[in-house]
């Protein structure tokens, strides 16, 4: 057998440099490309349902039924955004703020609104939410209403009654206001914690004296003459809040901003279309069409960044709740707002 030659020799080395060479680069571009195709799914897949594909679900609460969220809901346009940004709506209904609130902390709720007692409330009590807009100031809100023959004239004639009240929501913040103004407090009342169809109930069969309720109740039971209005002579201001779930504000950040977008649109619409919008209040919560203009036309909604005013009211209502022992946290109201979320809406 012939000895191989130096040049066969050579010739065998290089082509074994050139495949090992090959493997060297093919490892090295796989490995680049797998590091690209990691960051790449970080920078687009930081919403873990738009990776997968699943939809994100978002959970809005209806807190009353006479809302621009109605209409919204009734028009399909919260659907019809969402599904543009791989997002599917889920709805519930509350009758006030106080179980909205325990769903809210289990993590059924996402994004609805509060009155004053209960955003405050939920603020003293470090519950996962922020306070992502102002929808209304809330003049006029709010009535004591008492039976049309009552011998109770004026706020200081509630002293040792039998008061109805949603403990918790803006009618108790109401109720303390309106008796601080008289130099009296709740302990100079018998306030019996009802919810609103309870306290309808209770009203009816002359188990209270006076009724602190919201509308619709308190247009509705004027209206059938059921019941008078105890007059105030000065405005007491319930601004309501629109909130978001902390964690589901800071995943989505671009849901919040179409929520809060479609809840324009739709205050819009029913500014634009009162007979309308009242037909379809109406169908919801079998009032009639001419009380629901009534309670509409007395609060216009809007969808605003807070203003000072409302931050100051918001400030003032905790302070008189924790006076009364009602919170037991002193609260700075303006830390709980976030309100780039409108600001860009609103853009």
């Amino acid at each position: 057998m012939s000895k191989p030659t130096r040049n066969s020799v050579n010739k065998r080395r290089m082509v074994l440099f050139s495949i090992l060479l090959a493997a060297v680069i093919l490892l090295i571009v796989g490995c680049s490309n797998q590091g690209n195709d990691s960051k790449s799914n970080t920078a687009s897949g930081g919403d873990k349902a738009a990776a997968s594909g699943a939809p994100v679900k978002v959970n809005i609460a209806i807190n009353g039924k006479i809302s621009p969220l109605s209409i919204a809901k009734e028009k399909g346009w919260f659907e019809e955004e969402f599904k543009k940004q791989n997002a599917e709506v889920k709805w519930s209904e509350f009758p006030s703020g106080p179980p909205l609130l325990e769903a809210l902390s289990a993590g059924r709720v996402d994004l609805s609104f509060l009155g004053d007692g209960a955003v405050i409330s939920g603020i003293a009590n470090h519950l996962p939410f922020e306070v992502i807009s102002l929808i209304s100031e809330g003049k006029g809100s709010v009535s004591i209403l008492v039976p049309p023959n009552s011998p109770i004239q004026k706020i200081e004639d509630l002293k040792g009654k039998t008061v109805g009240a949603t403990k918790g929501t803006v009618g108790h913040v109401y109720l303390i206001k309106v008796l601080k103004s008289r130099g009296l407090t709740l302990a100079d009342v018998n306030v019996i914690n009802l919810q609103p169809d309870d306290g309808q109930a209770a009203f009816d069969s002359g188990k209270l004296d006076a009724w602190v309720v919201w509308d619709p109740y308190a247009t509705i039971n004027v209206a059938a003459k059921k019941a008078r209005v105890l007059p105030i002579d000065h405005p007491i201001l319930a601004p309501n809040s629109m909130i978001a779930h902390t964690e589901f504000a800071k995943e989505h950040p671009e849901l919040v901003i179409t929520y809060l977008r479609v809840f324009k649109k739709a205050t819009d619409w029913e500014t634009a279309h009162l007979d309308e919008s009242a037909q379809i209040f109406s169908e919801k919560t079998k009032v009639p069409v001419d009380t629901i203009k009534t309670i509409v036309g007395k609060n216009k909604p809007i969808l605003s960044p807070y203003t000072q005013d409302a931050l100051d009211e918001q400030q003032l209502t905790s302070e008189v709740l924790l006076e009364n022992g009602f919170i037991k946290n002193k609260i700075t109201f303006k830390d709980a707002v976030n309100d780039t979320f409108i600001k860009e809406a609103l853009k």
